[in-house]
């Protein structure tokens, strides 16, 4: 009886480890609609979606998930691609001790936003591509970004070491580490002094930062910043100040004339890696560009510099001419590397291609502007910028220059993430709407825009996130529902549709049902992070504020009730907003539309 208890038992047990056995991870991405993560489609690394069962078989098979947050445009992601996550011994090591996942950060916002915080809090720096290792609870215990292949190793080798050994400890850890509880959301009251406050504490945090010397913020790399210097724009426009318009003249005159724009092809990259606006990243996105227009044709009516507005159309002109899709809507980005992985190879040229491309006129022109004598200050050639100020002669000649490289670019492969989605056409729908305004000549593409969000982005009850290789993908977050809403009503005063404010309302009424709730705003419907917490005030980022874009929205259509839920939300407290104004404009913004000041 023994011998048969035995046997019982000896059979359950291999049943169940058989059971219990785990399927062999398989890399997923394969042929996946986003170009970013189809990128990654033939890695060894078995890379995983970011959704519900990979979190939940994290958990069955108690693993930490390495969470790896990139996006088609960035240079250091194809580069960690290429030294990471080919290398088969770091992909043996990731899919044995992890649960590896990809994520595009144009599909997943939210996620992406707090993985950033929680880098910036650790590593006091975030960015991309981003790292993160998370429990299966979903808490973030570690994060590294960039790191050469051997350094890389080590980490992940390291805290798979200490996983085994520790692993309660670890998530307890991780779970000390996450922001506190969610409190009872707190109020302020909204008037007039108290937008005085946000504006002067705006204002000196602005004086502090920036550039008198280069233009922009800091002093290290140069972003364009757009959020900010549109409330700046907005102040100088309420209360003229010479100091604050020599600032934003600087500033606006050195992002169009050096490195940070395209002189041949037009279009902004996304910025520079030294304070002196001289060496761009390559990457172009569609959200720097729609902003940038709006920035610069904002700009040419307050500081009345047509100039401004040139610089404006023209970054509108880029998104016709390279991001226009042929079968509507806009692409998110181009790479900052060629089909060879070769940085700014489609924006540079050697010495003597441009003096067997240009005549001798152009040639002396572009020398001694493009400063061609001095040493090559990339390792592929020279960017055209206006190293030097062109005279009334020289811009004419550089101008036919410009011409004629563009043409011989059109040989030259660009790499696009044709991926479509929809807060961004929303932005660009609202720069194709101030075009219209400075220029009827824009009136079919911003028409076009709004036909390719109403037909193929918006459903019967709100919209798709994006659509890429014919297919349509779900999980529209707050920004979407913000920007489109917003583009929709821009649409609709430039061009006197008043189906697109109806459709603008359908949205911003769908937006403060999903995403606004007792304790705050939520970027994603749904979230798998254990951290998110409701905020009461979302920041700005490289784009506005969702949430104070949805807030300005709702104010211009003076629909009663939704109004009252504007006002309330302008009301709810943000300690963080309190320390740092500077990086939140666009809710200032929205608290100076609420009390009838400005646009």
């Amino acid at each position: 009886m023994a011998q048969q208890l035995v046997a019982w038992l000896c059979l359950l047990f291999c049943v169940g480890a058989v059971q219990a056995e785990p399927a062999k991870l398989a890399n997923r991405l394969a042929d996946h609609p986003s170009p970013y993560l189809a990128l990654h489609g033939a890695d060894p690394v078995a890379w995983q979606e970011w959704n519900a069962d990979t979190v939940a078989r994290a958990k069955r098979e108690n693993k930490l998930l390495f969470v790896s947050v990139g996006y088609y445009a960035c240079h250091w992601c194809h580069v960690m691609q290429r030294e990471s996550y080919k290398n088969r011994e770091i992909a043996e090591l990731l899919n044995r001790e992890f649960i590896p996942v990809k994520v595009d950060r144009e599909l997943n916002t939210g996620l992406d936003d707090a993985l950033q915080d929680f880098s910036a809090r650790l590593l006091k720096v975030s960015g991309w591509p981003l790292n993160a290792f998370v429990t299966p609870e979903g808490y973030p215990a570690y994060a590294v970004l960039y790191a050469p292949p051997e350094d890389f190793r080590k980490v992940a080798a390291r805290l798979a070491e200490r996983w085994k050994a520790d692993s309660a400890g670890v998530k307890k850890l991780a779970q000390g580490a996450a922001p506190r509880e969610t409190v009872a959301l707190q109020r302020q009251t909204l008037d007039a002094a108290q937008l005085a406050r946000w504006e002067n504490g705006f204002l000196q945090q602005l004086r502090a930062e920036m550039d008198d010397l280069r233009g922009g913020f800091g002093e290290v790399s140069k972003f364009p910043m757009a959020p900010q210097l549109m409330l700046a724009l907005e102040l100088q426009a309420a209360k003229a100040d010479a100091k604050l318009e020599a600032f934003l003249r600087l500033t606006l005159d050195q992002m169009a004339a050096r490195g940070l724009m395209d002189h041949v092809n037009g279009g902004f990259f996304r910025y520079t890696t030294d304070p002196g606006w001289e060496t761009p990243h390559f990457e172009k996105m569609l959200y720097d560009n729609a902003q940038l227009a709006l920035l610069y044709l904002r700009a040419a009516r307050v500081l009345k510099e047509p100039r401004y507005r040139a610089a404006g159309l023209r970054a509108a002109d880029f998104m016709l001419d390279v991001l226009a899709a042929p079968e509507g809507g806009f692409r998110a980005s181009t790479s900052a590397v060629d089909e060879q992985g070769r940085e700014g190879a489609h924006y540079l040229w050697g010495r003597e291609e441009l003096k067997r491309l240009l005549n001798d006129a152009e040639f002396a022109a572009a020398r001694r502007v493009w400063k061609l004598d001095a040493a090559a200050p990339f390792e592929l050639g020279y960017l055209p910028a206006e190293w030097v100020a062109p005279n009334k002669a020289e811009e004419l000649l550089l101008r036919s220059a410009e011409g004629k490289l563009s043409q011989a670019r059109k040989n030259r492969a660009l790499p696009k993430d044709d991926k479509r989605n929809a807060g961004l056409n929303g932005l660009a729908l609202s720069a194709l709407a101030a075009a219209m305004r400075a220029d009827p000549r824009y009136r079919g593409a911003a028409a076009g825009a709004y036909r390719f969000i109403r037909e193929q982005m918006m459903t019967s009850d709100g919209l798709y996130k994006s659509m890429a290789k014919g297919k349509k993908l779900s999980g529209a977050e707050l920004e979407d529902y913000a920007f489109v809403a917003r583009g929709l009503l821009d649409y609709a005063e430039a061009a006197g549709v008043e189906e697109a404010r109806r459709e603008a309302l359908k949205l911003t009424q769908a937006a403060w049902r999903q995403f606004a709730g007792t304790q705050g705003w939520h970027r994603e419907k749904q979230a798998l992070l254990a951290t998110v917490r409701p905020e009461p005030v979302l920041a700005d980022g490289p784009t506005a504020s969702p949430s104070a874009v949805l807030i300005m929205t709702t104010l211009r259509l003076d629909d009663a009730g939704l109004s009252a839920r504007a006002r309330e939300a302008l009301q709810w407290y943000s300690p963080a907003m309190g320390r740092d104004p500077f990086s939140y404009p666009t809710q200032v913004l929205a608290y100076r539309r609420a009390l009838g000041r400005g646009e």
